[in-house]
């Protein structure tokens, strides 16, 4: 077990479902919703979402202990947010409450093939500059798993700085804000162990349009890189060993919403618990597609004791 600190946004989800009005061309399907109309919603479902408090949910359920830090507002979505983590045995009490805002609010639109447009009120969970990285000092964790900041590069900073005078690491996913800010970034991974994201987020940060050669420049920073591509798997390595992994499992998509945040809390979860670079990549695979398996974020994170088949992965020479 380790003790795992997941910082960025704790969001109040709410999922408006129907499958005859909510169209899926290419172009989406606003265009498809004249204004002025009343239009019959299928479903409703309320859960609660933020790319920390899932990675939260993962370590927690794969026998860390997990601590949650992010910003909320007094209000009845920052209680749905700290019942979700406590029913979780997530430890909440590093939450920084945020006065005269709304906790973050996401209208999230689903079709009926897992696709969906998210509307989002950023509200408290965008207050990174209220979170204080000398906290580490009492929690002392053994990784930090840090998602979007919304770009504040300095916090960043403080916290990347903090972690590693701490002797902590650092898995990070950085968000579109991050990426904005490319030189700054580059700066700060020379203190990250393990970074994710995707295929337009690593071409965003260095050139190249091969999976491959991508995680060739990004290994120069980061010892341990993952780089997803959708449907077409990810390519990882540890800077000894380079995978080319496929789908853990070909199954239909009910929402997608909270895929990235599994296949990466899932890595680290594993990594965490001794297992191998290639082991824990199977791990993060099944998490994300247990997940795209349910409506919300977290229904469908797996456990450390779930059993796992082999999969498409294989090493590049």
């Amino acid at each position: 077990m380790a003790r795992i600190v997941s910082i960025g946004a704790a969001l109040q989800d709410v999922y408006l479902i129907d499958h005859d009005d909510f169209g899926t061309n290419k172009r989406g399907f606003f265009d498809q919703i004249e204004l002025g109309t009343k239009i019959d919603i299928d479903k409703i479902k309320f859960s609660t979402g933020g790319g920390a408090t899932n990675a939260a949910t993962t370590f927690a359920r794969s026998g860390h202990e997990s601590i949650f830090m992010g910003c909320i507002a007094n209000d009845p979505a920052g209680q749905a947010i700290i019942n979700s983590l406590d029913d979780e045995g997530i430890d909440s009490s590093y939450i920084t409450y945020i006065d005269n805002t709304q906790t973050g609010y996401s209208v999230i639109l689903l079709t009926p093939t897992g696709e969906r447009t998210i509307l989002t009120c950023r509200g408290a969970s965008a207050h990174f500059d209220m979170l204080n990285p000398d906290d580490l000092d009492t929690i002392f964790p053994d990784w930090l798993y840090v998602t979007t900041l919304r770009g504040d590069m300095e916090m960043l900073d403080r916290f990347f700085t903090k972690a590693k005078s701490l002797g902590v690491k650092i898995m990070f996913n950085p968000g579109n804000l991050e990426l904005q800010h490319s030189r700054k970034l580059l700066g700060l991974l020379t203190d990250v162990d393990v970074l994710i994201l995707n295929k337009t987020e690593a071409q965003q940060i260095v050139d190249g349009y091969l999976l491959t050669e991508l995680i060739a420049k990004l290994k120069n920073y980061v010892p341990n890189v993952i780089i997803t591509d959708g449907t077409q798997g990810a390519i990882a390595t540890d800077s000894t060993e380079t995978y080319r992994i496929g789908l853990y499992e070909d199954q239909k998509v009910l929402d997608a919403t909270g895929a990235g945040d599994a296949f990466g809390s899932g890595f680290l979860a594993a990594f965490a618990n001794g297992k191998s670079f290639k082991e824990s990549l199977v791990f993060a695979s099944a998490n994300s597609t247990s997940v795209v398996q349910k409506i919300g974020s977290k229904d469908g994170i797996i456990t450390n004791n779930t059993k796992l088949h082999n999969m498409p992965i294989e090493e590049i020479r």
